[in-house]
C-alpha cells in the first residue's frame, strides 16, 4: 500500500466573509434586516426547531411552516401511491410543494403582521412580501446520518421513528425531488445561505459569496465531497489508501463522485462551508454538462463514479439492475443503473460473477433462488453464473439485466448511469445485513429483467475486457474499455508519462486517476489554475472548459500515470 494522499475534503475557495456559531449569523442578519420580516426556509432534515428557537429569540414571534401545511394523516394518504407497500422501492413523486399546504392557511399567513420570521420547508410561500429569506440547506450524506439516528424529519411528516431504510425511501422518491425542484426556483431571491450540518458550528454566507463559489467550482476540473460507509461485505483497502478511521471493521463503500448524493466545500478564511453538490447542477447545468448531455438529461449529473471494496471483506450479493422499460414502468425514474466494474485492484485470487453459464435452466435456476430466499437451501452461485478471475485494470461491463457480482478481494470503482437504489438482491450469501437482519432480496423483480442470452460466450465476447486502441504516442496510449452498446457512457483509459491533452467535445468528463501518486489538470487556453489530483480520486471537468492537459506530477514526474475517463455518448 502507498502513503496516502487521497483528499477527503475537497474545497474551491472563496474571497468572501463568513460568519460562524449562532451570535455572529444573528448579528449579520440584524444589520441588514431593517426590521423586515425573516423567512428561514430549510431542507428536510435541518433542525427547524432549534432554528426556530434561536430565531425566536433574536427576533421575536416564530411561525412554524408545519402549522400551515396540511394535516400529517393527509399527507401519509396524498404520498402513499408514491411510497407504495415496498421495503425499498417507490414511486418518483409529481406532487410539488404547494400540494403539502393548506393554501388557505398560507394565504393568511402572508397577510397577517404577528409574526417576525416563519421557519421550515416552504417558509418563502409563507413570507409577507420583502422578507429576508435564509436558506437551511443540507448535506444529503448528514440527513442519512440523522435518518440513522432517528432525529429527522420528513415533509409534512414526523417520521423520524420509521425504519431508515423507509426514512431513506421517503426522501428519495418524494421529499428530496419536491424541493430541489422548489429550491431551483429560489436561488436568486435567497439572501443568506445557512449550513448546519455540524449543528455544533453553524455557518452563514451570503447570495454573492455562494455564487462566487458556486461559478468557481464550475469554472474550473473540482471535485465533490467522498463519503464512506462500512457494508457487510466491506474491505480494508480503502482505510489505507484513503486514510480512514483504522479503527472501524470496515469500509464497503465510498461515494467518490454521485453529485445528486455529493457536498461540496467552499473554503472561507479557512472555514469549510458544506452544501448539496446538486445545487451546482441545478445552477449551472449548461456549463456543467453541456448542451447536448443537458438536452438529454435536463439538470441531472448522469455519471456516477463509487468505491466498492471487499478486499479482505467478502462477496458483494448476486445482483441484477432493471430494464429502461422497467424502471420506468415500476418506479417513474427515466433510465437506468446500468454500470461496470473497473478494477482499481484486486488480490491474487479475486473474481467476478458476470453472466450465466451456456445451457443454464432459467427456470431451475430461479426456483433455487425462491428455495434459499425460504431458507430451504444454500444457492449455488457457480452453477448458474459465470466466474471469472478479476486483475488489476480489468474492465467488465455490465448493462442492466445481466447477473453480477464482485467477489472478495477486489477494490471496484464502479463506472456507472445515476440512479441510485435500484439493485434487485438475487442471493447474499446467507448473512445479515449491519443491522443484524436478513438484507432485501428481490428474487420476484430480479426474475423479470434477468436477460438470459447473456451467458458465457456474450460475455467473453462483449462483456469483459473489451479493449479498443484508439491513438497513442511517445509516452502515451489510450484504449476505448467500453461500455457496452446498450449504455450511453464511453470510457477511455490513457497511460502517459508526459503531458497529454483531452477536450471535453463539448460533455461532461468525469475522470479518476487509476495509477500514478499525482497529476495535474491544465488549461492550454488559462481557463482555469493549475488542479492536482491524486491517486483514487475521481475529478470532474466540466463541459465548457474544453481542452484540457493532464501530466504526471510531483512524486510522478515523468513515471507512468493512469487515468479512466467517463462521458456520455453524443
Amino acid at each position: 500500500m502507498r502513503k496516502p494522499n487521497y483528499d477527503k475534503f475537497p474545497a474551491t475557495k472563496v474571497d468572501a466573509q463568513i460568519c460562524v456559531g449562532w451570535d455572529q449569523i444573528i448579528s449579520a442578519i440584524t444589520a441588514v434586516s431593517g426590521g423586515k420580516p425573516i423567512a428561514v426556509d430549510t431542507y428536510p432534515g435541518a433542525d427547524e426547531e432549534e432554528i426556530a428557537s434561536v430565531f425566536g429569540k433574536a427576533f421575536g414571534k416564530v411561525l412554524m411552516t408545519r402549522s400551515l401545511m396540511k394535516g400529517e394523516d393527509e399527507i401519509r394518504r396524498m404520498t402513499d401511491p408514491f411510497m407504495t407497500d415496498d421495503v425499498l422501492f417507490g414511486f418518483l413523486t409529481s406532487l410539488r410543494i404547494n400540494d403539502f399546504f393548506d393554501q388557505d392557511k398560507i394565504a393568511a399567513a402572508k397577510a397577517a403582521k404577528d409574526f417576525t420570521v416563519v421557519v421550515g420547508p416552504g417558509a418563502s410561500l409563507a413570507a409577507p412580501e420583502g422578507a429576508l429569506l435564509v436558506y437551511a440547506d443540507m448535506a444529503r450524506w448528514e440527513i442519512q446520518m440523522r435518518m440513522r439516528r432517528h432525529t429527522a424529519k420528513g415533509l409534512g411528516v414526523d417520521n423520524s421513528q420509521d425504519p431508515v431504510s423507509i426514512q431513506y425511501k421517503r426522501g428519495l422518491f418524494i421529499d428530496w425531488h419536491v424541493c430541489d425542484i422548489y429550491k431551483d426556483g429560489l436561488f436568486k431571491k435567497i439572501d443568506f445561505w445557512l449550513d448546519t450540518n455540524d449543528p455544533s458550528r453553524p455557518k452563514m454566507i451570503s447570495k454573492e459569496a455562494f455564487f462566487q463559489g458556486i461559478d468557481r467550482t464550475v469554472g474550473s476540473p473540482f471535485r465533490v465531497v467522498p463519503f464512506f460507509d462500512p457494508a457487510p461485505w466491506g474491505g480494508q483497502w480503502m482505510k489505507e489508501v484513503c486514510d480512514l478511521d483504522p479503527s472501524k471493521p470496515n469500509y464497503g463503500w465510498c461515494f467518490d463522485c454521485v453529485p445528486e448524493e455529493n457536498s461540496l466545500l467552499f473554503n472561507i478564511q479557512g472555514e469549510l462551508f458544506e452544501l448539496p453538490s446538486q445545487d451546482l447542477v441545478l445552477l449551472r447545468s449548461r456549463k456543467l454538462l453541456g448542451e447536448v448531455v443537458e438536452s438529454r438529461f435536463g439538470k441531472d449529473f448522469p455519471i456516477r463514479f463509487d468505491f466498492l471494496d471487499t478486499i479482505g471483506g467478502g462477496n458483494l450479493s448476486l445482483q441484477v439492475h432493471p430494464t429502461t422499460q422497467f424502471i420506468r414502468e415500476s418506479f417513474g425514474i427515466p433510465y437506468t443503473q446500468d454500470e461496470s466494474y473497473y478494477m482499481l485492484d484486486a488480490v491474487d485470487d479475486a473474481v467476478v460473477f458476470l453472466g450465466l453459464k451456456t445451457g443454464i435452466d432459467p427456470e431451475a435456476m430461479i426456483n433455487d433462488l425462491r428455495a434459499a430466499q425460504r431458507g430451504e437451501l444454500v444457492f449455488n452461485a457457480e452453477k448458474y453464473a459465470n466466474k471469472l478471475p478479476a486483475k488489476k485494470h480489468d474492465h467488465f461491463l455490465i448493462p442492466a439485466g445481466t447477473v453480477h457480482c464482485s467477489g472478495a478481494g477486489s477494490m471496484v470503482l464502479e463506472i456507472s448511469a445515476t440512479p441510485n437504489i435500484f439493485t434487485f438482491k438475487l442471493w447474499d450469501w446467507g448473512r445479515l445485513g449491519l443491522d443484524g437482519k436478513p438484507r432485501p432480496i428481490n428474487v420476484e423483480r430480479g426474475s423479470k429483467v434477468i436477460q438470459w442470452e447473456r451467458d458465457t460466450e456474450y460475455v467473453k465476447a462483449r462483456l469483459w475486457n473489451h479493449f479498443e486502441p484508439i491513438a497513442s504516442g511517445k509516452g502515451w496510449d489510450e484504449i476505448r474499455t467500453g461500455l457496452h452498446p446498450n449504455e450511453f457512457i464511453e470510457t477511455r483509459r490513457t497511460r502517459f508519462s508526459v503531458p497529454v491533452t483531452h477536450n471535453t467535445g463539448g460533455g461532461v468528463n468525469v475522470l479518476n486517476l487509476v495509477e500514478g501518486e499525482e497529476a495535474i489538470v491544465t488549461s492550454p487556453e488559462g481557463r482555469f489554475e493549475p488542479f492536482v489530483v491524486h491517486y483514487a480520486e475521481t475529478f470532474i471537468i466540466p463541459a465548457w472548459l474544453g481542452e484540457y492537459v493532464i501530466t504526471p506530477h510531483g512524486p510522478s514526474e515523468g513515471k507512468a500515470c493512469m487515468t479512466i475517463k467517463a462521458y456520455v455518448r453524443t
